[in-house]
């Protein structure tokens, strides 16, 4: 399984930055050891469903450390059986614009 997510809190930085917030998540993220990659819109973790759903709870707690309120966007690729795609699926886009 394969989870993007996004978490921003409310109330935190006055100069209307996250980006403190944020690196808590990413922190917690990188931490547990599952494959993730992170960019300018959200953060992609690989792993089974307890695991993934777990780091998500954590990161968001994480970002939330002294708001009042978080906002979490998630989006899912659920595949049992498949590992290893947070890599392979970029692959194959790459191996068809080589291609072409």
């Amino acid at each position: 399984m394969i989870v993007a997510f996004s978490v921003s809190p409310a109330g935190g930085d006055p100069d209307g930055g996250v980006s403190e917030a944020v690196a808590r998540a990413v922190r917690v993220v990188r931490e547990s050891g599952l494959p993730n990659s992170t960019n300018a819109m959200f953060t992609n973790v690989e792993g089974t469903w307890d695991e993934v759903m777990d780091v998500v709870k954590r990161a968001t707690e994480a970002a939330g450390e002294g708001s009042s309120r978080v906002g979490l966007v998630l989006k899912a690729d659920i595949r049992p059986g498949h590992e290893g795609q947070l890599e392979a699926k970029v692959e194959r886009v790459e191996t068809h614009l080589r291609e072409s």
